[in-house]
């Protein structure tokens, strides 16, 4: 078999992985409603429940991410994708909320894996002038993997209940977690123009990362964008049955385009966006994604603005202000790249998600969750409601979680001037990181010729 065969390999199952780890996290919020109308729980415990996954998922990344800048990455992905499997069928067998929430704790555990395992791979895999292209299609999995957790959990809910959402989703990841482990593992730098190996500078690993300053605007945009996205994986649904009166089935049809399809040209054009103009200006992949994300706020905003029953336009508004965020996706994470030695890849990466998930994944949900109990109350309150009942409450759930929507278009704005922030620091890192990687490729070239001389 060929590298370039390899490589293609190893991209499709890095894929299928990266489509089975958003799929199984997206299943909660696609059948939230059913869950929370049977256990009587408010939104901030629905919130709460996606806290649980994103806490335990940042916690566990970090010592993750070292792991996979010194072990085999194949074997640590494959023990992940089987873990986060095998939890995620169990969460269908809960009986209560502590239940679930101890599962959905399990399942960010093995999910930890993905992302430091896979773009390190991916790095080394492919060269900087095709990075941006090949992570494109391994984040296609984010949108694809929504797409179908939504389709497919929302139909298998209103046929079979929510629990038989949870058991379906286990087996693909099973078998994913046994083709993670054929793919090839290739030599760390492998892709690079300077030939470095596996040599690294002097000092704690997480410090050499954070005296980037790419990487802090790099890190406060991470939590700001999994703030909203999670926002939205978590009460897209639940808003759509509410505010627009449709059935489960519906909602994870119009959540599917919305949410999950409308990313796929997003990545697909961010990742192709990202590669042209980073050639003939290297803090090209920073602008593409700050423009993209200062476009989705007008188009979200108008999307909430839409009146009752109006799915059509909401579907056409929200559809492309979600599309555009993805492209975060296909140009920050290359951007880390660029900035980043390939010793020190996971451990980056692991540090930009554990901000990401709990500065952000971690708050959205919950802090989305809390802001719709907040305005319920109000509403009901406003209404002259007296007594604070779960009964009482609900006739106004549409109108707060309504309101709590708005936080989404708001920081999307504050990310689109974080994301402008670091394209003004990104070309002297780049700069800075190919004179270490050519000076540090020399020494490696005259070690190499010293111990070939000593041979003869």
């Amino acid at each position: 078999m060929s590298y370039r065969t390899k490589a293609a390999f190893a991209l499709a199952v890095l894929f299928a992985i990266n489509t089975m780890n958003f799929f199984d996290r997206q299943i909660l919020g696609a059948v939230t409603e059913p869950i929370r109308k049977e256990w009587g729980l408010s939104d901030g415990a629905v919130g709460a429940l996606g806290t649980a996954f994103t806490l335990l998922y940042a916690a566990v990344g970090v010592p993750l991410g070292r792991l996979t800048d010194r072990a085999t990455r194949t074997h640590i992905l494959a023990a992940g994708v089987f873990i986060w499997s095998l939890l995620t069928a169990v969460s269908g067998l809960t009986r209560s909320f502590r239940e679930l929430f101890i599962a959905r704790l399990g399942v960010g555990i093995g999910e930890a894996s993905c992302a430091p395992a896979s773009t390190s791979l991916i790095g080394d895999l492919y060269p900087a002038s095709r990075r941006a292209k090949a992570l494109s299609i391994f984040m296609l999995g984010l949108p694809i993997g929504i797409a179908l957790s939504y389709a497919v959990s929302g139909t298998i809910a209103h046929s079979y209940g929510w629990r038989a959402a949870f058991y379906v989703a286990g087996i693909p990841g099973i078998i994913c977690a046994i083709a993670a482990l054929l793919i090839h593992e290739p030599q760390r730098g492998a892709s690079e123009v300077h030939r470095i190996g596996g040599r690294k500078r002097e000092g704690s690993p997480y410090l050499l990362v954070l005296s980037i300053p790419t990487m802090w605007w790099v890190i406060l945009s991470g939590a700001l964008q999994n703030f909203n996205m999670y926002a939205i994986g978590a009460f897209l649904s639940p808003f759509l049955m509410r505010f627009h009166e449709v059935d489960i089935r519906e909602a994870g049809f119009i959540s599917m385009l919305v949410f999950g399809l409308s990313g796929v040209p997003g990545l697909i054009l961010g990742g192709i966006a990202g590669d042209a103009i980073v050639k003939r200006q290297s803090n090209g992949r920073l602008l593409v994604s700050a423009i993209s994300l200062l476009v989705s706020v007008p188009l979200i905003f108008l999307a909430l603005g839409i009146a009752r029953g109006g799915t059509t336009e909401f579907v056409l508004l929200m559809g492309a202000g979600c599309g555009v965020m993805y492209v975060y996706y296909s140009t920050v994470y290359s951007a880390i790249q660029d900035v980043i030695e390939p010793s020190l890849r996971g451990t980056a990466m692991a540090l930009y998600f554990f901000a990401m998930y709990v500065l952000g994944a971690s708050l959205g949900p919950l802090g989305t969750g809390l802001a719709s109990d907040l305005f319920t109350a109000r509403a009901a309150s406003a209404a002259g409601v007296t007594e604070m009942t779960r009964q009482s409450l609900e006739p106004f759930r549409a109108q707060g979680l309504h309101s709590a929507m708005y936080i989404i278009p708001a920081l999307n704005a504050l990310l689109a001037l974080v994301l402008f922030a670091g394209s003004r620091t990104v070309t002297r890192d780049m700069e800075r990181l190919q004179r270490w990687m050519r000076e540090a490729a020399s020494e490696t070239a005259i070690g190499e010729a010293s111990k070939v001389g000593v041979v003869k």
